[in-house]
């Protein structure tokens, strides 16, 4: 399969583990300047979770709690590193199901799937447990939902100019702030931001 109609343009592949950036030329408003990490991408389709749109007002401590995962009263003795794990809104599908990236020092039989050589996607419940009592992955952001296409949807959105690729990597993922991952994938693919805004501006 190619990512676009012609197999001349691109050769054939597909994105698993790449990152989508948005483009002024995005059809869905709901994703402009949306950097996206795709976990999973084949003629069927494609999945992938948004990177840079914090979850307002909610922490995982508090969805802990809410999940029954920990009682109340045991809050205070969470990991310190829990409370700074990032909670985002990973997409509009299944907004209300928690889906955990994460490196790769982190498995669960039958429910991790491998992305690639140092990221996961694992989105059960025991993972996390496992984070609550210190056991989890060492890097790990969780998602409230997730971004979808259907089979040839991406492709046909990546033709329109409405995103472009890049190889992600595990620094940008867990480490940066989300609100500068648009940039710093921006930088990646070798687009000057700054060049992108006025380009907007004029569409």
């Amino acid at each position: 399969m190619s990512l676009l109609s012609s197999p001349t343009e691109m050769k054939p592949g597909f994105l698993d583990g790449q990152l989508l950036v948005a483009m002024p030329g995005i059809m869905d408003e709901r994703f402009a300047r949306s950097v996206i990490y795709i976990c999973a991408h084949s003629g069927e389709g494609a999945m992938g979770i948004v990177l840079n749109r914090p979850a307002a007002n909610v922490n995982l401590p508090d969805l802990l709690v809410q999940l029954e995962i920990i009682p109340e009263l045991e809050r205070i003795l969470l990991p310190q590193k829990v409370g700074r794990m990032q909670v985002l809104m990973g997409g509009p599908v299944e907004t209300s199901r928690g889906f955990v990236l994460h490196s790769s020092d982190f498995h669960i039989a039958q429910s991790t799937l491998l992305i690639d050589d140092s990221i996961c996607l694992t989105a059960t419940v025991d993972i996390l447990r496992a984070i609550a009592r210190g056991e989890g992955p060492k890097d790990a952001i969780l998602a409230l939902g997730y971004a979808g296409w259907e089979a040839g949807q991406l492709e046909t959105e990546i033709q329109a100019n409405g995103w472009l690729n890049c190889p992600a990597d595990a620094e940008l993922i867990f480490n940066a702030s989300a609100e500068l991952r648009y940039e710093m994938a921006l930088r990646r693919i070798g687009v000057d931001p700054a060049m992108l805004s006025m380009q907007a501006g004029h569409a």
